[in-house]
C-alpha cells in the first residue's frame, strides 16, 4: 500500500510542464521527445505514483541538454554572471527619505499587499471569461472593489462556485494564503540571521517555518529536495519542472522593503532567497519586483519604476523582452482591454504552464502598474480582473503601489476590512496584526540599513 498524497508526487501533467520548460529555455530535446511520449503513454489512465521512478530519471537525464543553435535569447544563472547583463541605468535616489517616511511606506507595503491578494483570491484559478461573466451576472463589472455577496444574487454564486468566505461582507481578517506566508517567512529569516543570511540558512527557516503541504509547485519540489539532503545550492535545478515559475517573484517583495533606494543590496537578498527554488527567468522575476519596490519608496511615475527594474534584470533573456513589450504597448497608447487581449493570445490560460510562470504574471503586474496610472485600486483590480493568477498578481501590485503612496494615501475602503490581522500557516504566527510586520521590518531596516544611492 502507497502512502498517496497527490500533492507530492509527479503526474502526466509534470511531463509535459517539464518538456515546455525546456523547450522555453531553448533545450535542444530532439533526442529524447519521443521518450516524453513513451512516458505519458505508459502513464495515461494509470496511477502516477507507480512510476516517480521512471518521471525522476528522465527528468534527471534532460538536466544538462544542450541549447539549439537558432536559440537567441542568453540567460545566466548565478548573480555575478546576471549583473554582467544589467542595463546601463542604474537607480540612484534624488531625495532623502526620513525614518518617518520610510516606516509610513513599508506600512503602505505591508497593507498594500494584503489588500491586493484579497481582491484576487476569490478569482484564484478562474479563466478571465469566467471572471468577467460573473462580476456582469451580480453587477460588478469591470472590477473595482472587493467581491461582495446578496441574497438576491446567492444561487449565481452557487452556480460559479464562490467561496462566500472571501467576499468583503463575510471576511473579518486577512485569510491566510501562500502570497501573505512567504513575506512573513523572509521577516523571520532576516530576524534571525540578518543581512548575511545564506542560501543554507533561507533552506534551514523554510523546513522549520512551513508546513509541506502549504508549499506549491517549485516550492513543494525543494522541499522534498532539501530533506532528501539535495543541497540548497542545487535544490532548484534537481527534477524541478517549475523553476521558472511564480514562486520566487511572490516570494521577494519583503527585501525591497528593507533596501529603500539601495536597489543592489536587495537583489543580493532576493538572489539568494529565490535561488533555492528558481532559475533564470523564475529568478529574474523576483529581481524584477525587488528592485520596483526599493525603487518606488523615491519615485511615483510607475513608468519610471518599471523602467529602472526592467535594467536589473539580464538584458536578453525572455523576461527582459516580455516587459519591453508592454512598456511598448503603454507608450503606444494601447487600451488595457487591447493589452488584456494580447496576454491571452500570447498566454493560454488553460495551460497551467502559462497559467503558473513567472514571465506572463510578470507582464500582467507590469499592466496593472502602468495602466493603473498611480489609482491604487484601479491598479489592483487591472492586474486581477485580466486572469492569471490572480491573487499572486493582485499582491505584488499592491504591494508596489502601497509602497508608492504610504499607508495614510491607500484609501481606508482597501484596508478596514482586513482589521489589521493576518492568518498564516507560517510556525508561530498563526494570527498576527499587519501592524506588528510592518513594526518588526522597520525595525530590521533600521539595524541594518539606510538609505543608499
Amino acid at each position: 500500500m502507497f502512502f498517496k498524497i497527490n500533492w507530492l508526487y509527479f503526474t502526466e501533467k509534470d511531463i509535459e510542464i517539464e518538456k515546455q520548460q525546456l523547450i522555453d529555455e531553448g533545450k535542444d530535446i530532439s533526442e529524447v521527445e519521443h521518450e516524453f511520449e513513451i512516458l505519458r503513454k505508459i502513464i495515461k489512465n494509470k496511477d502516477s505514483i507507480l512510476f516517480q521512478d521512471k518521471i525522476s530519471s528522465l527528468f534527471k537525464k534532460v538536466q544538462n541538454l544542450p541549447l539549439r543553435k537558432d536559440y537567441n535569447y542568453f540567460e545566466p544563472v548565478y548573480l555575478d554572471e546576471i549583473r554582467k547583463e544589467w542595463g546601463n541605468k542604474f537607480y540612484e535616489p534624488r531625495i532623502k527619505l526620513s525614518k518617518k517616511e520610510i516606516k509610513e511606506k513599508i506600512y503602505g507595503g505591508w497593507f498594500g499587499r494584503c489588500s491586493g491578494c484579497l481582491l484576487g483570491k476569490i478569482f484564484e484559478g478562474w479563466s478571465k471569461e469566467k471572471i468577467r461573466s460573473f462580476l456582469k451576472e451580480v453587477g460588478q463589472f469591470p472590477l473595482k472593489y472587493y467581491v461582495s455577496s446578496n441574497n438576491r444574487d446567492l444561487k449565481i454564486f452557487e452556480n460559479y462556485n464562490v467561496r462566500q468566505d472571501l467576499c468583503i461582507n463575510k471576511i473579518k481578517n486577512m485569510v491566510e494564503d501562500d502570497d501573505l506566508n512567504y513575506t512573513v517567512l523572509a521577516l523571520t529569516l532576516l530576524e534571525k540571521y540578518g543581512y548575511n543570511f545564506t542560501q543554507f540558512d533561507f533552506a534551514k527557516n523554510f523546513l522549520d517555518k512551513i508546513p509541506i503541504l502549504k508549499a506549491c509547485t517549485a516550492e513543494r519540489v525543494v522541499y522534498r529536495n532539501l530533506i532528501n539532503l539535495i543541497s540548497p545550492e542545487r535544490s532548484a535545478f534537481y527534477i524541478n519542472p517549475y523553476r521558472e515559475w511564480i514562486g520566487a517573484q511572490i516570494r521577494t517583495d519583503f527585501y525591497g522593503y528593507i533596501t529603500p533606494g539601495n536597489v543592489k543590496k536587495g537583489i543580493e537578498l532576493a538572489y539568494k532567497d529565490a535561488s533555492v527554488t528558481h532559475i533564470k527567468n523564475g529568478v529574474y522575476g523576483a529581481i524584477f519586483i525587488t528592485s520596483m519596490i526599493s525603487i518606488a519608496f523615491f519615485e511615483t511615475d510607475v513608468l519610471k519604476i518599471v523602467e529602472y527594474g526592467l535594467n536589473y534584470i539580464p538584458q536578453r533573456s525572455r523576461l527582459a523582452h516580455a516587459i519591453k513589450e508592454i512598456i511598448d504597448y503603454r507608450k503606444k497608447g494601447l487600451s488595457y482591454q487591447q493589452v488584456s487581449e494580447i496576454i491571452h493570445q500570447k498566454w493560454d490560460e488553460k495551460n497551467p504552464h502559462h497559467w503558473c510562470h513567472a514571465i506572463s504574471n510578470a507582464q500582467i503586474v507590469s499592466i496593472g502598474l502602468l495602466w493603473g496610472n498611480g489609482d491604487f485600486g484601479d491598479s489592483i483590480c487591472k492586474a486581477v480582473e485580466i486572469g492569471f493568477d490572480t491573487d499572486c498578481n493582485g499582491a505584488t501590485v499592491g504591494s508596489i503601489m502601497g509602497i508608492i503612496l504610504g499607508r495614510k494615501n491607500i484609501p481606508d475602503r482597501w484596508i478596514e476590512p482586513l482589521n489589521d490581522t493576518l492568518e498564516t500557516s507560517v510556525s508561530g504566527f498563526s494570527k498576527v496584526k499587519i501592524s506588528e510586520l510592518a513594526e518588526r521590518t522597520y525595525s530590521i531596516f533600521k539595524k541594518e540599513m539606510r538609505p543608499e544611492g
